[in-house]
C-alpha cells in the first residue's frame, strides 16, 4: 500500500507541478514580481497538502517567531526535495542561488527569472561563490529579501555526519546578517534517490537567529552545534512516535545518543 501510494503521490506531484505553472503563467508575468510570489506559495501549500492527502506524510513547521524582519539568511538541513519547497510559504521574499543550468529549462527556469534567483555556474567554487556573493549583494541593495543556503550543498541521509561547506560562512561575513538554522529529518519520510513516501509527521524548526558579526570559526561552530542538536532531538522523537524505516546513518547516530532504534 505505501508503495502504490508512493507511486501515485509522485505522479500527482508533478503533474500538479506542470498544470500550474501552465494555469498561472498569464498571471504570474504579467503581475509584479511580489504579487507573483501567489503562484510558487500556492504551489507549495498544494504540494504539501496532496503529500499529506495521498502519501499520508503531513507537515509542521515551528518556531516561524524566530524570523527576523527584514533580510536573513535560511540555513536548512538539506535531506530532501521536501525541503527546497516547504519553506517557502513562511518567507516573504524568498532567494536561491542554484545552478545557472536549471534557468535554461523552458518555461521553469523562465519561473526562476522572474523571481531574480541567482544562478552560479558551479565549474569553479571559488569563482562560483565570489559571483553568488555579489550578486546577492547586488539583489539585497534592491529588495529586503530572505537568503536560502543549505550549508552541506548536497542532500544528506539523516542522521549523517555533518558536512558543512565554508560557503555558508563566507555569506554570513561578507552580507553581515543574521542567519535562521533550519532543523529537520525530512529524508525520514522523502528520501533522497528514491521515489518511496513513508507516512508520518515531518517536522521542522525555525531556530533563534545567529546574529551577525561573529569571527568565521564561531559562527560555524555554533551553526553546526545548533542544528545538530535541534536534528538530533527530531529524530529521536520521530524514532519513537512515527518509526519510519530508518536508513543506516540514522540507526548509527541514534546509538550514539544511547538511543535504541
Amino acid at each position: 500500500m505505501i508503495q502504490l501510494r508512493s507511486l501515485a503521490f509522485n505522479f500527482v506531484f508533478y503533474v500538479n507541478l506542470i498544470a500550474q505553472m501552465i494555469f498561472w503563467t498569464p498571471f504570474y508575468f504579467l503581475v509584479s514580481r511580489q504579487r507573483a510570489w501567489l503562484v510558487p506559495k500556492v504551489w507549495a501549500r498544494s504540494s504539501l497538502w496532496l503529500q499529506a492527502k495521498i502519501a499520508g506524510t503531513k507537515s509542521e513547521i515551528t518556531g516561524q517567531e524566530n524570523l527576523p524582519e527584514g533580510s536573513y539568511i535560511i540555513a536548512p538541513k538539506h535531506q530532501s526535495f521536501w525541503d527546497t519547497i516547504a519553506f517557502l510559504p513562511h518567507i516573504p521574499d524568498a532567494l536561491y542561488i542554484l545552478k545557472r543550468e536549471l534557468t535554461w529549462i523552458p518555461l521553469f527556469g523562465w519561473y526562476l527569472a522572474k523571481m531574480r534567483m541567482i544562478g552560479v555556474n558551479r565549474g569553479s567554487r571559488s569563482k562560483a561563490l565570489k559571483a553568488a556573493v555579489a550578486a546577492t549583494k547586488e539583489e539585497l541593495a534592491r529588495n529586503s529579501r530572505q537568503l536560502i543556503i543549505y550549508p552541506e550543498g548536497t542532500r544528506r541521509p539523516p542522521g549523517a555526519e555533518p558536512a558543512y561547506k565554508w560557503g555558508i560562512v563566507e555569506l554570513y561575513s561578507q552580507l553581515n546578517l543574521p542567519v535562521v538554522p533550519v532543523a529537520h529529518v525530512a529524508g525520514l519520510y522523502w528520501p533522497r534517490r528514491k521515489f518511496m513516501r513513508y507516512p508520518g509527521t515531518i517536522h521542522a524548526r525555525f531556530l533563534p537567529p545567529i546574529p551577525p558579526g561573529l569571527g568565521k570559526e564561531e559562527f560555524m561552530q555554533r551553526l553546526i552545534a545548533e542544528t545538530e542538536a535541534a536534528c538530533d532531538q527530531l529524530l529521536i522523537e520521530a524514532s519513537r512516535t512515527d518509526q519510519p524505516p530508518l536508513p543506516p546513518t540514522a540507526v548509527e547516530r541514534l546509538k550514539e545518543l544511547g538511543v535504541s532504534a
